[in-house]
């Protein structure tokens, strides 16, 4: 035991307060949580079929950005264009047709990549036995799930940052052109945007894998999902409109924009919509509407880029809606899996 004499002249030096914050430091890195998402972010790392996607999204990276490269200077010299000046942006934004953008790329592939880190999350770990053992242990079971959740988060925050990252400091190097303060707010909004996208895939994985014993059924019906919405759910919209809507040559004005919003309400319950439509108002500051505009709402406006608050503004509804459908999803798969029996 220390004498009275050291305990003081450490507490006085600042020594005791270093210790202390040593120790909750290492107590909190070996806290059963974290453990867990450490342990779950090596699997994910070192599993094939994140390897593969990680190939797949970077080299659609890699060739989105060459095509935008090869259009900047027409894009930046089009003084028509009110983005123009936007030169990282272009980054993300210019093609020539033959390649999509990288956001339009991202709406097909994230969702592919949140499946693919959840669709097995609990259900394999049942099928191998260790789900039983894991929860064995003094942890709380809410923590596997949540675990499970947060640890495909951070790489996919990591994944994109890192991406972003590297068209960023591309780009100082092939131009010399300094980043404006808006372009880093508005590239790091569609990073957060493009993880909660991600983030709604995975949580929906994550309640498939946690409704059904086998992860090919999770995957199966994941996938099916995501098919539907992407392909089939607009060509049904289409459909419903030519059946049951009235010839729009027959309307008035009002009635014309009535219709047109209530068609555009039912594509925004595609998850894909929303993330189109909120990337695209983010990463093009000309974008003033997500909807349709008379010539009353059009008469005086001057075609010039909104500020960062503005498109936050237009496109918080869309970002509402990808976050509660994430949390619905993770909260049904909370509750599925808190009445589950695990031991049968």
């Amino acid at each position: 035991m220390e004498s009275p004499a050291v305990y003081f002249k450490d507490l006085f030096s600042g020594r005791l307060r270093i210790k202390k914050a040593a120790r909750s430091e290492a107590a909190f890195y070996n806290r059963p949580f974290a453990v867990m998402v450490r342990k779950e972010v090596a699997d994910h790392i070192r599993s094939w079929r994140f390897i593969v996607l990680l190939i797949l999204i970077v080299l659609t990276f890699a060739g989105a950005m060459y095509v935008s490269l090869s259009n900047l200077k027409a894009a930046v010299s089009n003084e028509n264009d009110p983005d123009h000046l936007f030169l990282y942006l272009k980054l993300l934004t210019a093609t020539d047709g033959s390649l999509p953008p990288f956001h339009i790329f991202m709406s097909f592939l994230g969702a592919l990549l949140g499946i693919s880190l959840g669709f097995d999350a609990i259900n394999a770990e049942r099928n191998n036995g260790t789900l039983i053992r894991l929860l064995a242990q003094p942890v709380y079971r809410d923590n596997l799930l949540l675990a499970k959740f947060v640890s495909a988060l951070i790489i996919v925050a990591a994944l994109f940052l890192s991406l972003s990252l590297l068209m960023i400091g591309g780009g100082l190097v092939i131009t010399g052109v300094p980043i404006e303060t808006a372009e880093v707010f508005r590239i790091l909004s569609f990073v957060i945007l493009t993880v909660l996208y991600v983030g709604f895939w995975l949580s929906l994985a994550i309640l498939l894998s946690v409704k059904f014993k086998q992860a090919t059924t999770s995957a199966l019906t994941a996938i099916g999902i995501w098919l539907f919405f992407t392909v089939f759910y607009r060509i049904i919209v289409n459909m419903i409109v030519r059946s049951f809507f009235p010839d729009p040559n027959l309307l008035a004005q009002d009635d014309i924009l009535f219709y047109n919003n209530l068609i555009l309400d039912l594509l925004r319950l595609a998850p894909s919509q929303l993330y189109t439509d909120a990337t695209t108002t983010l990463l093009m500051p000309s974008v003033r509407s997500l909807g349709p505009l008379t010539m009353e709402q059009m008469a005086g406006a001057i075609p010039s880029p909104l500020p960062f608050r503005e498109s936050v503004l237009i496109v918080w509804p869309q970002v509402s809606g990808l976050l509660a459908s994430t949390a619905a999803c993770f909260a049904l798969a909370y509750f599925w899996f808190m009445r589950r029996e695990i031991r049968t």
